[in-house]
């Protein structure tokens, strides 16, 4: 098995690196690192049986014991819930809990984009063609995420959030503007955390994912993809068709950790100066939704 290499993160509102705490790392480096395990990781992460069964399960009252100890390992805040701890019926109702509303504070600027998501975040401010290279990954391809479509994406710009279970899991708009189009992509249910990208699998073209093309008032037409994971019961999209207002909650991811895409056509925004520095230096940003992720070039 490779040594271990720790997931280090900064956090955007200290500045400090911390190591991430991932959730059965020890299975996840056994799926993806260890030789001797290609057909488990094969039945485990290309079939949605076992992703489905958990899904059942954190869907069910017998989860309800796991939410406190996850509070406690993940050090999440109780303070930001909107609704009281003992409410939940399941872990899935506390996993996609809702925050108190001034919890996430936004930019309202017209020509502001923020973050769609709570996550580590990475950005590519220009495309190397179609192609983008995440921490510790191998080169993934816009034309494979994103087929029938992808050609007016080639050379733009392309941010990665990464969600982990940590993490708030409802995502939003990251500007106003209005779904011209939206589709659901069956695949795989590789996991999305560095350990995996870094063994290879494709997960941004091969796992389940969805994609809603939004054409927004000052910045083209944006690509917002939500893509699947191990564990990851499904993706729900709460809001479908229509105009949306910046931060208006466009869906939620139930239980396991989840990615948010979102693509801009060549020339459309300028990401902020943080993101982009850190992204060069092969570093994610912990950013939370609604906070400055890129204005309108």
């Amino acid at each position: 098995m490779s040594e271990k290499q720790p997931i280090i993160v900064i956090d955007r509102e200290t500045g400090k690196e911390f190591e991430e705490t991932v959730l059965g790392e020890k299975w996840i480096r056994w799926a993806y690192q260890d030789s001797s395990s290609s057909l488990i990781e094969k039945l485990l992460f290309r079939s949605a049986a076992l992703s489905k069964a958990m899904g059942w399960y954190y869907d069910s009252s017998l989860s309800t014991g796991k939410i406190q100890s996850a509070i406690d390992e993940l050090n999440i805040d109780t303070a930001e819930f909107a609704d009281p701890q003992a409410s939940f019926a399941s872990f899935n109702e506390f996993f996609i809990r809702h925050l108190k509303e001034d919890a996430r504070p936004y930019d309202s600027d017209a020509n502001s984009i923020v973050s769609p998501a709570d996550g580590r975040v990475l950005v590519f401010p220009k495309l190397d063609e179609d192609t983008f290279v995440p921490v510790k990954g191998h080169p993934f391809s816009i034309r494979k995420m994103l087929p029938g479509i992808s050609e007016r994406y080639i050379g733009g710009a392309l941010a990665i959030v990464r969600l982990c279970p940590a993490d708030y899991h409802r995502y939003h708009f990251p500007c106003a503007g209005e779904i011209v189009d939206a589709k659901d992509l069956q695949g795989a249910y590789h996991s999305v955390n560095p350990i995996a990208l870094g063994a290879g699998p494709d997960v941004f073209g091969e796992n389940k994912r969805s994609y809603t093309l939004i054409e927004t008032e000052a910045a083209g037409t944006m690509c917002y993809v939500e893509v699947g994971a191990f564990g990851v019961g499904s993706i729900v999209n709460t809001k479908t068709s229509g105009c949306v207002k910046k931060m208006d909650e466009k869906g939620y991811f139930k239980f396991g950790g989840s990615t948010v895409v979102v693509v801009f056509e060549p020339g459309k925004v300028n990401f902020s100066e943080d993101l982009v520095a850190n992204s060069a230096a092969g570093k994610e940003t912990l950013v939370k939704v609604g906070q400055p992720f890129a204005t309108v070039a």
